[in-house]
């Protein structure tokens, strides 16, 4: 199997990484407790999705 005669250069190579970013998430407006919220998720907060209840959400409990 061939090999490369010379290893690549520190320059190539963090060019060819600079694409690897992250991009930030979307956030949109839950209609029902208008907390923030992906899209096309269920709300962190209330636990409903397109109108009805999807998940269970525990209630947070205060501390003293």
């Amino acid at each position: 199997m061939p090999l490369p005669k010379r290893r690549h250069s520190n320059q190539r190579t963090r060019l060819r990484r600079t694409h690897y970013k992250l991009s930030v998430p979307t956030v949109s407006e839950c209609p029902r407790c208008h907390a923030a919220a992906q899209p096309h998720h269920a709300c962190p907060s209330c636990g409903y999705y397109n109108g009805r209840l999807v998940i269970a959400v525990k209630e947070k409990q205060k501390a003293d």
